[in-house]
């Protein structure tokens, strides 16, 4: 584990907070954030402090939790709590966090807990202060016509939600000033506490584990760094992409707490039907339709690409579903194209002219051999 482990791991569950299951997917976390963070969120409820809180506690609660890592490490403190650590008494009768150690862990053995908890006691390892949440990612979708997901295109996305600040640009500082270092933690977001035999890092109740403290806040935001307006973007849609394909516009998602890393924007792409081309992968499909006698006979026709019809020869004797491929036909792709699979269709009249009836009668006629022959059956 690294240093990131807080004492408040113990103390907050952060599942409960964010009201999800302990089993909940990533998805299931972030959905779950940005819907708290949207309810919660300071410009939404100006001047209330509650809320505020809440804000900061559903932040933190997703900084743990939609971090893999973090989420593990996460689990692996509440475990351990939930099976009794420190519910028994410490060595010596003294005191320490919840009292003391089970098993008979001796006094001695705490710089190899430490190093397990990457400083969360004092034997161990000194970890880093805590980062300010991360903004979340957005989502958006744009539709777009199967010609131009072929050649590519450019569109336009707009987006409403928390984006940074106008004034401070996200900084939370009136324009002129910056934010200080925090007199606190000196920078690092996190104080040291002790706990008996323990000696505990919480974050900075200055600076609520920022590390850095705003003098002057914007008038504009009030200091949060953040307000709600709509945004616009145009986003490059590459040649070849793929119905549901996501485009990664990164810092354009909602802005980070206490001017953190602000989060990315997903662009999900859809792509409108052809009127006759299909998609497998990087190839592209197409039925041709052909009459009995072009498929009985041989024949060149013509075939529709991406770039205009080309000539196919179809060999006499053709069965109908019969596909054929032509090379570097299909999607554009890194390095060239795939190719396109072209499947016959035998068409079938539905009227014919008197000549024509007159004529199948007298191929019906010379025929001697009927299809259904190997089925055991002549008529």
């Amino acid at each position: 584990m690294n240093g990131d482990v807080r004492r408040e791991w113990f103390d907050k569950d952060y599942y409960k907070v964010l009201g999800v299951a302990k089993n909940a997917s990533a998805a299931e976390i972030k959905k779950a954030y940005r819907k708290l963070a949207h309810q919660h969120h300071p410009d939404a409820n100006p001047g209330d402090t509650q809320a505020e809180d809440r804000f900061k506690e559903i932040s933190a609660a997703n900084d743990v939790l939609g971090d893999e890592d973090k989420r593990k490490q996460y689990d692996q403190v509440r475990d351990m709590a939930a099976s009794g650590f420190g519910s028994g008494g410490s060595p010596g009768g003294g005191g320490g966090f919840g009292g003391g150690f089970p098993g008979g862990v001796r006094f001695e053995d705490l710089g190899d807990l430490g190093d397990l908890f990457g400083g969360l006691f004092g034997g161990g390892r000194r970890g880093g202060g805590a980062s300010p949440a991360r903004g979340a990612d957005l989502e958006t979708t744009v539709t777009v016509a199967f010609d131009d997901a072929m050649t590519g295109t450019t569109m336009p996305v707009r987006i409403s939600g928390p984006a940074p600040c106008e004034t401070c640009h996200g900084s939370g500082a009136a324009p002129g000033t910056s934010p200080t270092t925090c007199p606190r933690c000196g920078g690092s977001g996190a104080v040291a506490v002790n706990q008996g035999l323990f000696q505990m890092s919480q974050p900075c109740p200055v600076c609520h584990g920022s590390g850095r403290v705003v003098q002057t806040p914007c008038p504009t935001c009030g200091g949060t760094g953040s307000r709600r307006r709509t945004r616009s973007f145009q986003v490059k849609v590459p040649a070849g992409v793929k119905d549901g394909a996501r485009i990664r516009l990164a810092g354009r998602g909602e802005p980070g707490a206490a001017g953190a890393q602000a989060g990315d924007l997903y662009v999900r792409v859809r792509v409108q039907p052809h009127a006759f081309f299909g998609r497998s992968g990087h190839d592209l499909t197409v039925e041709l339709p052909v009459t009995y006698a072009e498929a009985a006979l041989g024949a060149d026709v013509r075939v529709p690409t991406l770039n205009g019809p080309v000539t196919m020869k179809v060999p006499a004797g053709t069965p109908n579903g019969k596909t054929f491929r032509l090379k570097g036909k299909g999607a554009p792709k890194r390095g060239g194209h795939g190719d396109l699979l072209v499947t016959t269709r035998i068409e079938v009249p539905r009227k014919l002219t008197k000549p024509e009836r007159e004529l199948l009668k007298q191929l019906q006629q010379t025929e001697k051999e009927s299809p259904r022959r190997r089925l055991g059956v002549e008529v």
